[in-house]
């Protein structure tokens, strides 16, 4: 049996679901990070138990051909990208594989998944940066990315997934930070006062969130001055948060700067965006995912159409625009309120917008539309869709589904429910079921939303079965 911190030679046979590669040595399976099939690496064991080991690659004795060199130097210290190792071809290969994977280990669904559509930019995409902020044991702050699997932050002052004006905001915040000897938070003791900095690209113009313990934050017209030489137009928000909690946003908001939303277009649609609102991350994918779902959605008929986890209402706007009715229903009361000025701004009256739970507004707009030809949009959080709403849906009627989803493993969980090849036992437990449920995979096409890392977006549309004649 391998022993900790022993090191061993081994070729990689395949890798893991988080981009890890995985090999076998003396009856164990190992994980080890930032390797690839076919490659022979030493390797330093970590932790065994179980059959099961974890390792840190310690030298790549003989590449595979997919191999590249990672543009990051914070790559394998920060743990937010996992493939920069890899070729892009061989990274679509990998998701295209994931999901494939996920949907007949978990949900016992055989489809011969396409490759994903590629993002035109692979680097410097995200319209997003998420900075975590803490103590630094000497009453100061220090800021960069957590390491994986920890909260342990490695600092950083750039990232090059995100675009040229990430590493400004770093410069600009961190010498805030420095000059005005502002604390980082401490998770263990609870105090300290800055816990994140959250920075939003609305096309060129910018929402700049700083999610503090405290209620004030220290000289805040010195960080706004800096901030004016490097953003050329942004808004920024105090965001309080003095829970012991992992959630980055508390409850209260503050404007300290700017009107706190922006707009922007998309598609003929104005649409607008505050620091809470959802808006997915790589907008060049974002156009090519939500084509794709109008177009899935445009050859089933329907009436009207329901916009579940609707975010700001962009989608919904879309639909709104080719469907007779389109409604929207989404938790957040401020992307609730954007979606509303959406409305009002394109003058889309035959859109609806409701603040809520989809499991508990769902039911009331199945009735409103019932008798109606219908078609669903789920866009749920990573979680999944809620197994109420699964439930609504399957004793619903409806005809048509579109389902994305940014989770494979979820993914395949939720498309088992639908399609019967999952059934769901009394307290909830789910066994192998025998496939005849109540929808049938149509289409499903992933998209690469995230480059560099494990993740893919995938977009699925299912129809319901008809009766055998």
């Amino acid at each position: 049996m391998p022993a900790k911190n022993e090191e061993y030679i081994g070729v990689v046979q395949s890798l893991g679901t988080q981009g890890e590669g995985v090999l076998s040595m003396q009856g164990v399976t190992f994980f080890v990070p930032r390797v690839l099939p076919g490659e022979t690496v030493r390797f330093k064991v970590l932790k065994t138990g179980r059959g099961i080991g974890y390792g840190k690659a310690e030298e790549i004795l003989v590449p595979a051909p997919e191999r590249v060199k990672p543009r990051c130097p914070m790559f394998g210290k920060c743990g937010g990208c996992q493939l920069q190792h890899m070729s892009y071809a061989g990274q679509l290969a990998f998701k295209q594989s994931a999901v494939k994977s996920a949907l007949k280990k978990i949900g016992n669904i055989e489809y011969d998944v396409p490759m994903p559509l590629a993002s035109d930019r692979q680097y410097g995409y995200r319209n997003k940066l998420q900075v975590p902020v803490q103590s630094d044991g000497k009453g100061g702050a220090v800021m960069g990315f957590y390491a994986e699997r920890s909260h342990r932050i490695v600092p950083t002052d750039d990232c090059a997934i995100h675009p040229d004006w990430a590493k400004g905001v770093f410069s600009a915040f961190g010498a805030y930070l420095r000059e005005n000897g502002v604390a980082g938070y401490d998770e263990k003791s609870g105090t300290g006062s800055v816990r994140h900095l959250v920075v939003r690209d609305m096309g060129g113009k910018f929402i700049v969130t700083v999610v503090s313990r405290e209620k004030k934050l220290k000289n805040v017209f010195d960080l706004i001055g800096r901030l004016k030489s490097v953003l050329p137009d942004f808004t920024m928000l105090l965001n309080v948060n003095d829970k012991n909690t992992n959630v980055i946003f508390g409850e209260e908001f503050c404007v300290l700067y700017g009107d706190g939303f922006f707009e922007a277009e998309e598609s003929g649609v104005i649409f607008e965006a505050g620091a809470q609102t959802f808006v997915q991350v790589n907008a060049g994918v974002r156009g090519k995912l939500y084509e794709g779902a109008l177009s899935a959605l445009e050859g089933t008929g329907a009436e009207a159409v329901i916009d579940c986890y609707s975010g700001a209402g962009l989608l919904t706007a879309m639909i709104a625009r080719r469907f007779d009715r389109a409604y929207g229903i989404e938790i957040s009361s401020e992307a609730v309120l954007c979606a509303d000025r959406l409305k009002e701004r394109n003058g889309l009256l035959n859109m609806t917008n409701i603040c809520g739970r989809v499991e508990e507004q769902l039911p009331a707009v199945l009735e409103k539309e019932r008798g109606k030809k219908l078609a669903l949009v789920l866009d749920p959080p990573r979680a999944g869709v809620d197994r109420g709403v699964l439930r609504a849906i399957l004793h619903s009627g409806i005809e048509h589904l579109v389902l994305i989803s940014c989770n494979p493993a979820t993914l395949a969980r939720d498309l088992g429910i639908l399609t019967g090849t999952l059934a769901e036992e009394t307290g909830g437990l789910l066994v192998k079921g025998d496939g005849n449920g109540v929808y049938a995979v149509s289409s499903l096409q992933p998209f690469d939303m995230f480059p560099q890392t494990k993740h893919v977006e995938t977009l699925v549309l299912l129809s319901k079965k008809k009766p055998d004649s």
